[in-house]
C-alpha cells in the first residue's frame, strides 16, 4: 500500500505550439478575436432571448442555454491557451488540470445532449406542427434543458476521477494546449487500460448515442421538408436546416476522430489542430449558424435596439431623434 515517491508530479507544463513559435503572436491575436467574437455573440443571444417576448419559445430556450454553455465551454480552453501563447510553456497544477478536465467533459456533454434536444424540438415543430405545442411545452422544455445539464455533470464527473486516481512520476510535459484526456494518459506510470476502457465506452455512450439521434431526428426534419408544396420554402428550410447540420458534423466528427477513433498515428500536432474545431471554432459558429442567419432573430434584436433607444433616445420638442 505505501508507496512513497511514485505520485511526483505536481504541476504539469503544456507545451500549445511551441513548434510555432514564429507564429505565436499571429495564434494569439486569431484566438482573441474569435473568442471575443463567441463571448460577445453568446451574450447577445443571451440577452436578444431574455428581452423580447416574441422568442420565449422551446426553440429559443434550448438556444439561450446553448449560448450560455458556449461561453463557458470556450472560456475553459481559451484563456488557458492565450496565456500559453504568451509564456510559451504554461504551467498548471495538477489540481488545477483535473478541474479544467472535469469541466471540459462536463461543458462537452452537455453541449451533446443539448444539441439532441434541439434536433428534437425541430423535428417536433416540422414533423408535428399541430401538436407542437403540446408535445413541446414549457414544462417539458424546461425539464429537457435539466436533463441535458444534469447528465453534463455527471459524465465529467467519471473520467477526471479516475486521470486523478492516476500516477505520474514525470516527464511533466502535456504536449497540448490544454488538460486533455489522452495526452493525460499518455503520462502516467500506472497502468491505464481501465482508465482508458472505461472513458472508451462513456465516450462512445454520449457522442455515438448522441449523435446518432442527432442524425435520426434531422432525417425525419428532411423527410417532413420534402412534402412541403412550395419549392422556395423547401429550399429555405433546407438551408437552415443544412447550417444546423453542418455545425452539429464538424462538433461530433472532431470529436469521435479524438476520442473514439484510434489517432495514436497522427501526430500531436493534428491532434491540436483536430481541438481547435471542438473547443474553438464550433462555439463561434453555434451563434452565427442558429440565431444570426435566423430571420426572426434578427429582427428581435432590431426590436430590442430599438425598445433600448427609446429608453435612453434624446428627445426634442416631442420628436425621437432614433426612430
Amino acid at each position: 500500500m505505501d508507496s512513497p515517491n511514485v505520485s511526483t508530479v505536481t504541476k504539469f507544463q503544456l507545451l500549445g505550439f511551441q513548434n510555432l513559435l514564429e507564429w505565436q503572436p499571429l495564434l494569439f491575436a486569431i484566438f482573441l478575436f474569435i473568442y471575443f467574437l463567441t463571448v460577445t455573440g453568446n451574450i447577445v443571444i443571451i440577452a436578444v432571448v431574455s428581452q423580447d417576448q416574441k422568442l420565449h419559445s422551446p426553440m429559443y430556450t434550448f438556444l439561450k442555454h446553448l449560448s450560455f454553455l458556449e461561453i463557458w465551454y470556450t472560456s475553459t480552453i481559451v484563456p488557458l491557451l492565450l496565456a500559453n501563447l504568451l509564456s510559451q510553456g504554461q504551467a498548471i497544477s495538477f489540481p488545477a488540470c483535473i478541474a479544467q478536465l472535469y469541466f471540459f467533459v462536463f461543458f462537452g456533454a452537455t453541449e451533446c445532449f443539448l444539441l439532441v434536444m434541439m434536433a428534437y424540438d425541430r423535428y417536433l415543430a416540422i414533423y408535428s406542427p399541430l401538436h407542437y405545442t403540446f408535445l413541446m411545452s414549457p414544462d417539458i422544455c424546461n425539464k429537457l434543458v435539466a436533463i441535458s445539464w444534469l447528465a453534463g455533470v455527471g459524465t465529467g464527473f467519471l473520467p477526471s476521477l479516475m486521470i486523478s486516481k492516476l500516477d505520474f512520476c514525470g516527464p511533466n510535459q502535456i504536449n497540448h494546449f490544454f488538460c486533455d484526456l489522452p495526452p493525460l494518459m499518455q503520462l502516467s506510470c500506472s497502468s491505464i487500460y481501465i482508465t482508458e476502457m472505461i472513458i472508451f465506452i462513456l465516450s462512445v455512450a454520449v457522442l455515438c448515442f448522441c449523435f446518432f439521434l442527432t442524425l435520426v431526428s434531422y432525417v425525419f426534419i428532411v423527410s417532413s421538408i420534402l412534402r412541403i408544396p412550395s419549392a422556395s420554402g423547401r429550399m429555405k428550410t433546407f438551408s437552415t436546416c443544412g447550417s444546423h447540420l453542418a455545425v452539429v458534423m464538424i462538433y461530433y466528427g472532431t470529436m469521435i476522430s479524438m476520442y473514439i477513433h484510434p489517432n495514436a498515428h497522427l501526430s500531436p500536432e493534428i491532434n491540436k489542430i483536430i481541438s481547435v474545431f471542438y473547443t474553438v471554432i464550433t462555439p463561434l459558429l453555434n451563434p452565427v449558424i442558429y440565431s444570426l442567419r435566423n430571420k426572426d432573430f434578427k429582427e428581435a434584436v432590431r426590436r430590442v435596439i430599438r425598445r433600448n433607444c427609446g429608453i435612453y433616445g434624446v428627445r426634442v420638442k416631442d420628436s425621437l431623434f432614433i426612430k
